[in-house]
């Protein structure tokens, strides 16, 4: 991933510790959220910001995805193209780690798919609850 740019992290348990939260800055906003989107959008998203909490404690728990727990549910990935934020080779190596039952994939998405293809994103998901429902 690139430089988080001017994001800011907020250390609630001391900066020898991961962060907590995070906000995103409006330079990495544009660079890697919103890069698919209209210039409106990103400036809506500027004004609706609001810190976002990371859950590092909770998926730090061993078996937490087991089969059991989470297997038995049939998954479908949609794989988003060029997402700055998820790279292709991430969402590959999840894809690996965790194999769901079909993969999906809309081209030119970046991370804000819902906005900058949501059409594809509306076509892919009914045509995923056709499928398994």
């Amino acid at each position: 991933m690139e430089s988080l740019i001017d994001c800011h992290f907020t250390f609630d348990q001391g900066v020898k510790n991961p962060p907590t939260s995070a906000i995103f800055g409006s330079q990495y906003m544009q660079a890697n959220l919103y890069n698919h989107c209209q210039t409106e959008d990103l400036e809506l998203a500027k004004m609706l910001i609001r810190p976002g909490k990371f859950f590092t404690e909770d998926m730090s728990k061993e078996g937490l995805l087991t089969q059991e727990k989470y297997g038995s549910v049939r998954r479908v990935y949609v794989l988003c193209h060029d997402d700055p934020v998820m790279e292709e080779e991430f969402q590959m190596y999840n894809i690996q780690k965790s194999p769901p039952h079909e993969v999906k994939y809309i081209a030119k998405a970046g991370h804000m798919v819902m906005i900058s293809q949501p059409l594809k994103l509306s076509l892919c998901l009914q045509e995923i609850a056709d499928n398994y429902h």
